[in-house]
This record gives C-alpha cells, structure tokens and sequence, in this order.
C-alpha cells in the first residue's frame, strides 16, 4: 500500500451523539501528523455526488459538544449499484483520496467493504450507533447518550404514572437489539421490560402488572421498538382486556433519543476512537474496526461489524427480575 496522505471521513446511517466529537479527532490526529482531512458530506450519496471538502482545524475546532453530525448522513440507494460505487471512487481519486475513515453502523461497514473489495480503497470503521449492536465493541459512539436521554424521559413519566396511579409502556429505539431497553429499564427502575432477546407472553405480563401494582401504584414498562409482539401501543392494546380497570398509557419517545449533546463518555470514546483510527491508516493497515472491550480499544476485520444481531447479556435480566417486588 502506498503512503497515505489524504483521508476522507464520513458518517453514514442514523445519526448518534458523538460523530462530531470523532469527526474532530480524526481531523486534528491527521492534521498532527501532517495529513489533509477531506469530509463527505451525507455519506455514501455525498461521494457519489462528489460534494467533498477538505476540513481545516477550525472547522472542528468547537464542535465536540453537538449532537448530530456536521457532515450529514444520508441513505443511498445509488451506492448500492455498482456503477454508483464506480463514480463515488471516481470522486475519491479526483480528491487524490488514499483512504477513507466511516463512523456508522453495519450497513456503514458493509459499504466501506465493497469499496475494499472492488477498488482496493483502505477503509477503517468506527462503530456509531445508538442501538449499541455492533459486533466486537462493548459501547458504540451514541448508546451511553441515548440511554441518559431514556431514563431522563422515563423518570418524567413515572412523576404522571404515580400521580394518577397509571401503567405506562414506553417504547424505545434498538431496532432488533434490546439493550437500550434492558439498561435504561434497570436505570429508571421499571417494572418490566420487553427486549427482542426474549418471547414476550402477554398473560404472563398482566399477571406480573396486576402482582407488581395492586391497583395502589403505578407501573412502567419499557418496550423495546423490536420485540416481537410489537411497539408499546400495540402491547397495551393486546394486555388490557386482562387489565380491567387499570389506567393504562403509552408513549413513543421516538427520535428525541438521537438528538443532544454527547455525554462525557461518548465524546472520550469518540475521541479516542478518532486518533485511533488515522494512526492505523498511517501504519498501512485497512479493512479494521475499532471498538472497545473494558477500557481497552481494539481491532477486528471490520466484517466482524456486519454479522448480525449481538446477544443481550442474560444477566441484566436476571438482575431486574431479581429487584421485582410482587406489591
């Protein structure tokens, strides 16, 4: 591989707190090392658009503390062809682009790899996402903010399920994974939880409620947008012909838990994962993703990234079930 001195970054995906404080690391580390940093705009589409610029130190210089993403993210349908592909490298070489760095989540991966595996394009990943699903990495760039988010909405909601002794089934994001809601129920003190990790039994679930509450206080259950009976509407509608009597309530917190500012643990994870990641570009390795076990960072091919739902650790079920009380 020929030395790299040009690196292009882009996020891709839904967005996660965290993606501007990444985007300033792998600017300033590049920058520090005497390479230029081009960022592309609304992932994939923006390369196959060529709407590429090279970012300077002040253009990151303040933005470590916003939600979102400065470059956009976008899908793209045309990056999926492989003529789309073939402009999107064309733009890269026009920029005299060496290799690229992409924060997003699986299909961000599955996109840098096609890259690597038809035009030979180095690319390394850095997982951002809320859902905290990626393979190889125990927190993803956004998870720890949107679960803050939750429990910060949820302990608004129980204030009106105890004052009018409600039962309220809140649904959160994670799409086929559970642990934004397996931990933010542990956090916020829920009642119940249901994850797409377990089969969620309806009669089982108004027994638990009517054991939990006896009519005298309130109840909130957080449910996972994928479990497999459907999003918290739909439980509540399924659970209250065996709930005569209770006052029962759901709310979609829906997209407020991509949005805010990254917390302290997201923007060292973002930061740490940035600098990283320019320094294995430099030393010529590709085709790695970033992630973080413990304390430590680590790498794996980056198709480690793409394999799948990751299993919920059982534990942190056994440990809620273990603090429900039967009334």
């Amino acid at each position: 591989m020929s030395e790299v001195k040009r690196i292009g970054v882009l996020t891709s995906g839904g967005d996660a707190p965290g993606m501007n404080a990444c985007i300033r690391a792998v600017v300033k580390a590049a920058i520090g090392k005497g390479l230029k940093v081009f960022g592309i705009e609304d992932g994939y589409k923006g390369m196959i658009e060529n709407r590429i610029k090279e970012l300077s130190y002040i253009d990151v210089n303040n933005v470590i503390h916003l939600g979102g993403t400065i470059l956009g993210t976008a899908r793209s349908e045309a990056f999926k062809t492989r003529e789309g592909r073939e402009k999107a490298v064309a733009n890269l070489k026009l920029h005299q682009i060496d290799a690229l760095i992409l924060i997003g989540g699986d299909g961000t991966f599955a996109g840098g790899m096609a890259l690597t595996n038809e035009f030979d394009v180095p690319v390394i990943g850095l997982p951002g996402t809320i859902d905290n699903d990626i393979h190889g990495t125990d927190f993803t760039i956004g998870y720890d903010t949107c679960l803050n988010t939750v429990v910060e909405a949820v302990d608004k909601i129980r204030d009106t399920a105890s004052s009018h002794h409600r039962v309220f089934f809140v649904e959160v994001m994670g799409r086929a994974s559970g642990y934004i809601a397996l931990n933010s129920a542990i956090a916020s003190g829920a009642e119940s939880v249901l994850i797409p990790e377990t089969v969620t039994d309806i009669p089982l679930l108004a027994k638990e409620i009517k054991d939990q509450n006896k009519g005298i206080r309130s109840s909130i259950i957080i449910v996972a947008e994928g479990d497999d009976e459907g999003g918290a509407k739909e439980i509540m509608a399924k659970v209250k012909p065996y709930l005569e009597g209770y006052d029962l309530r759901y709310s979609i917190l829906g997209h407020i838990q991509r949005g805010g500012s990254p917390s302290a643990f997201d923007r060292i994870l973002a930061t740490r994962m940035g600098v990283k990641a320019v320094e294995l570009l430099v030393e010529g390795k590709k085709s790695l993703m970033i992630g973080q076990i413990g304390r430590d960072l680590v790498t794996h091919n980056i198709l480690e990234g793409t394999t799948g739902t990751v299993p919920n650790d059982d534990s942190g079920i056994q440990l809620l079930e273990s603090l429900l009380t039967k009334g």
